[in-house]
């Protein structure tokens, strides 16, 4: 990394679900001695960072992102001796730690809101967003949930809605109120104490909504328009239709954020990366959220976590982004634990879905920005198949069977092929099933095999690391033909070259006279051709060189 304050730009982020990682307690839910048993596979990929998805105390209505404490661990997880130790142990090894704040909203199973639910005189009574109804008892706004319905719930004590962007049972809290801010604040200050190394921002653009609660316009489909996670797409989930003016991405949340930071700044090499889900206002989101260092250090948006798999695509997200957010930084990542995996959403008739897995870390790698890896995609894991009796996921019940939700990502990782839940868990039964298609994936069938999935991730990352240009390096774009995405990555002598063939087809090209190779350089896993000034690649492909 360029320095201890800068370790972010630049850095690999590797995602933990931690419910299914690893289980040492037996109930089929992984928690967090599992991970420490489990961190020297983490070591060993190269990564800078672990970030944590949500592990504080919780009814568990939305697995975690409906905290009922934010300062203690839930009892299925283990304790907070169990995460200094993590902690303590992460860093022994030279990884960093980001632990998921989901603080939009909370459980209604939090102290906070029991209050604030309790009357409309107590002291928590504004810390929510609640609302009288219309003159009809109707919701008092057009605004809806994500996961289906109205973003309101009639509460029968206070005779009044309170708003939900997601289940009724995640009130969302009221930012316009100093003294949530405040709280929520104290409560990250008690994980910087405990040395945590960064936060991951759940929904960093829904903290504020308009004050005046005024209905969201329908969208205008005439507008080329990105979904909200890249899967709830208008025939599936009607949130989709509305244009979400007044929801969420307020203009008072920049505020809040430059006080995030300003308690960040209290701390030696912290880092924020927030996740913006705000359709085709994304980029300016991240733009007013990340520009000036005194906000968000990055945010990562919804741009390559859909279906859409061309060098046109990559390019356009790209370069939009280095366009509209000048002095801000992203996080790039293909998979995460809120869509299907990548490897399945691009494949084709025909593929080989491990070369397409090879083919996409490589690409991933040489992108400028920060890369976050999900768990279990350095196997090369393709999205699981779960039965609807199976499900746990309320957004996939929802909308089954249309969409069928996330758990298809969320599976437990395969650790041994031929043990119990594949070395996932001593239970009779674990919370979500191990697909059997999965165990012949298992780390136990990879980790000493050279030309393993898992030793691909290991030594394309150690590719990235060994080149200094492809940490904080420019990014420039060449003119190509057919599906081929080119580009150089650094300044001057020692800049490299890569080119990648996204079609399934052989490609040829030929660079720009100005370009002098110098040095092919060989990526692992792949070899293309390379005669005079045309490079050859074959479909899916992959080259790189060093420029003079």
């Amino acid at each position: 990394m360029t320095n201890s304050q800068n370790w972010w730009r630049g850095c690999v982020i590797y995602q933990v679900y931690p419910r299914s990682y690893q289980d040492t307690s037996g109930d089929g839910i992984g928690d967090i001695r599992g991970i420490i048993e489990r961190l020297d596979h983490i070591a060993s990929l190269g990564v800078d960072a672990i970030w944590l998805s949500p592990f504080f105390k919780s009814p568990m209505a939305d697995f975690g992102y409906d905290v009922s404490d934010y300062c203690d661990v839930d009892p299925m997880f283990g304790t907070l001796s169990d995460f200094d130790e993590l902690v303590e142990l992460a860093h022994a090894k030279g990884l960093k730690i980001i632990i998921d704040q989901v603080i939009s909203h909370s459980s209604d199973q939090h102290p906070w809101f029991k209050e604030s639910r309790s009357s409309r005189d107590n002291a928590k009574a504004d810390w929510y967003v609640w609302a009288d109804p219309k003159p009809d008892g109707t919701a008092p706004n057009n605004w809806l949930s994500i996961f289906g319905g109205p973003a309101w719930e009639w509460d029968t004590v206070r005779r009044q809605y309170y708003m939900h962007n997601f289940l009724a049972s995640q009130p969302d809290l009221n930012f316009h109120n100093p003294d949530v801010q405040n709280a929520v604040l104290d409560t990250v200050r008690f994980w910087l104490d405990r040395c945590v190394d960064g936060f991951r921002l759940d929904t960093v653009n829904f903290y504020v909504h308009d004050k005046h609660l005024r209905d969201n316009p329908p969208l205008n489909k005439s507008l080329e328009d990105g979904n909200f996670m890249g899967v709830d797409a208008p025939d599936t989930n009607p949130y989709g239709f509305q244009d979400h003016l007044y929801d969420k991405s307020q203009p008072e949340n920049v505020v809040f954020l430059q006080r995030f930071r300003a308690l960040l700044d209290e701390y030696e090499g912290r880092t924020t990366v927030g996740e913006v889900g705000d359709g085709r206002r994304s980029l300016k989101t991240v733009a007013a959220y990340t520009n000036g260092g005194d906000k968000l250090h990055m945010c990562y948006t919804f741009d390559m976590l859909g279906g859409e798999f061309s060098a046109e695509h990559f390019r356009r997200s790209i370069v939009n982004f280095q366009s509209v957010v000048s002095d801000g930084w992203v996080c790039w990542s293909f998979s995460n634990h809120d869509v299907e995996r990548h490897v399945t959403r691009w494949l084709q008739e025909g593929d080989d879905a491990e070369h397409l897995a090879r083919f996409a870390i490589t690409m991933l790698s040489s992108f400028r920005g920060s890369i976050c890896l999900y768990q279990g995609e350095e196997l090369g894991l393709e999205a699981a198949e779960i039965a609807f009796e199976d499900l746990v996921d309320p957004y996939g019940i929802r909308f089954w069977p249309a969409y069928k939700g996330r758990d298809g990502c969320r599976t437990p990782m395969v650790w041994e092929k031929d043990a119990a839940h594949a070395g996932f868990s001593d239970a009779t039964r674990t919370w979500l099933p191990v697909p059997d298609s999965q165990r012949l994936h298992a780390v136990d069938q990879q980790d000493h095999l050279s030309g393993s999935m898992l030793n691909h991730y290991r030594k394309t990352l150690a590719f990235r690391k060994a080149h200094a240009c492809l940490v904080d390096g420019s990014m420039t774009f060449l003119e190509t033909n057919g599906d081929l995405l080119a580009f150089t990555r650094g300044e001057g002598e020692g800049r490299l070259l890569f080119v990648f063939n996204l079609d399934r087809e052989p490609a040829e090209w030929t660079p720009p006279s100005d370009l002098k190779i110098v040095e092919v350089l060989r990526l692992h896993g792949f070899a293309p051709g390379h005669e005079g000034s045309t490079v050859h690649l074959s479909g899916l492909d992959a080259f790189c060189a060093r420029l003079a």
